[in-house]
């Protein structure tokens, strides 16, 4: 029989779904330059990896994981908990360079999981192939192991199929929760889960750019989102509210990276200008109060040449202006 999830969709998860294409919208058609995307990508891939690795207990911190990100080593660490943030590294990574993939199968489902295990990341095996054994998660008990090929089977069919006709932050719902029900691996479950789920949201367009993250807002309240899995076989196997909560936490992603550009295009008037991280820097700390060129040089750690590389843009722009002598005088937006 086909995968046909038990789903009402409600008033409140369609007001959810219009604010949040109302606010990738924003953030897709923003007016203000990205030079500085790079840097919004590589904190979005820590704060990714950081939120689903943390759930799974994993001890390295958000700080630590962006030094990986920057290529950067913990010398102190443990081999095995860098080596888990590596390999979600990598399978973001790849996620990444492959959103436009016009279908999701099991062999993909399988890579995934293969590239989380690399280097005994994973407590458990097969690596890369579905478990031959039965698994029990709290109180649920996965089928079968002999059901579990043909069942992931059907969740693929459905996802390449009817799912395609639902919003992105459906269906991505839809594909996280079914996943974890059906529990295909001995390990790394909710890993590969969640990244099927961002995965989703990438082939649907709704981050091209890859600068948000969902699994940390899932983080900040684990035991709410351990709670609105629970609830799904307690209501009779209807997703409609992990669907509402799922939503709401994409939604709050958005909203955290929009405010963020909004408040560069708030400071540069909506002008179309590309600002350096620096320039960003120098605009935020004017619009707190004026500073002179050496205060300029100490927050930003430049030269007197580099603070003026930095502000002549800028001046040219007309988003900050000089007031007072040669030596003596303030910048100001």
């Amino acid at each position: 029989m086909p995968f046909d999830p038990k789903f009402v969709p409600t008033h409140h998860l369609l007001k959810v779904i219009e604010e949040a294409a109302e606010l990738k919208s924003k953030i897709q058609s923003a007016s203000i330059g990205v030079s500085w995307m790079p840097d919004m990508q590589r904190e979005a891939l820590a704060r990714q990896t950081h939120g689903s690795t943390a759930i799974e207990g994993n001890p390295l911190t958000l700080p630590e994981i962006k030094t990986l990100a920057a290529g950067g080593t913990l010398p102190g660490a443990k081999p095995r908990a860098v080596q888990e943030i590596l390999n979600y590294f990598e399978v973001l990574r790849y996620i990444g360079k492959h959103s436009d993939i016009k279908t999701i199968k099991v062999p993909q489902v399988l890579k995934l999981h293969a590239m989380m295990g690399k280097k005994n990341a994973l407590d458990r095996g097969p690596v890369g192939a579905f478990r031959n054994y039965q698994v029990f998660v709290g109180g649920h008990t996965p089928p079968a192991p002999a059901s579990v090929p043909y069942l992931v089977e059907e969740l693929c069919g459905w996802l390449n199929g009817p799912g395609r006709q639902w919003p992105a932050l459906v269906s991505s719902a839809i594909l996280h929760y079914q996943f974890e029900h059906i529990h295909p691996f001995g390990d790394g479950n909710g890993r590969v889960g969640r990244a099927l789920a961002t995965w989703e949201l990438y082939r649907k367009q709704f981050d091209t750019s890859h600068i948000f993250a969902v699994d940390e807002v899932f983080l900040e309240d684990r035991q709410a989102y351990y709670r609105a899995l629970d609830r799904v076989p307690k209501q009779g196997g209807d997703v409609s509210g992990w669907v509402e909560y799922s939503s709401e936490a994409v939604l709050e992603a958005l909203g955290r990276t929009w405010k963020r550009i909004d408040s560069i295009r708030a400071i540069s008037g909506g002008k179309q200008i590309a600002l350096t991280k620096n320039q960003e820097r120098l605009l935020a700390l004017l619009k707190e109060a004026p500073r002179g060129i050496q205060e300029i040089m100490s927050a930003l750690k430049v030269t007197k040449p580099g603070a003026h590389f930095v502000l002549k843009p800028l001046l040219d722009a007309g988003l900050v202006k000089r007031t007072g002598g040669h030596k003596t005088g303030k910048y100001s937006i």
